[in-house]
């Protein structure tokens, strides 16, 4: 079994990751208002902050971006197919395998509202399908 990373494929799914965050959470976004309030954190909370997040943000999808792009190699390698379908199936297994997973009972022990929990999920799902579809188109 071999596995390979296609390093254009990591920086263009890192930007669709980027901007997919961007379009969800910004404040014009998706559901960045609503976000803002069921989490509570305020525009001057974020002023507050500062570039930080923004670097986390960054360099977290950078991390999820290599990990997609060699779990797709794998599973390419592993089945002998280098279908579309198949990196999409990757994305997806990853989401709900850890992702969705992970921050259901994050959320569910700190009681968070279901709303947000519904937001975050959809919003991971949407990333990793985006992000594998990068990767996949790329590789």
């Amino acid at each position: 079994m071999e596995m390979s990373i296609s390093w254009p494929a990591v920086v263009a799914a890192t930007a669709i990751g980027a901007t997919i965050a961007w379009v969800w959470y910004s404040d014009w976004g998706l559901v960045g208002g609503v976000w803002r309030e069921l989490t509570g954190v305020t525009k001057e909370d974020s002023r507050r902050g500062g570039k930080r997040p923004f670097i986390v943000l960054l360099a977290s999808i950078l991390v999820t971006a290599l990990t997609l792009a060699a779990a797709c190699s794998i599973a390419s390698s592993f089945f002998a197919s280098d279908s579309l379908w198949l990196d999409l199936a990757v994305g997806l297994a990853s989401w709900l395998g850890f992702s969705s997973t992970t921050l259901v009972q994050h959320n569910a022990f700190e009681q968070k509202p279901t709303r947000l929990t519904v937001i975050n999920s959809a919003y991971q799902l949407v990333l990793f399908l985006g992000m594998a579809l990068a990767v996949g188109l790329l590789q």
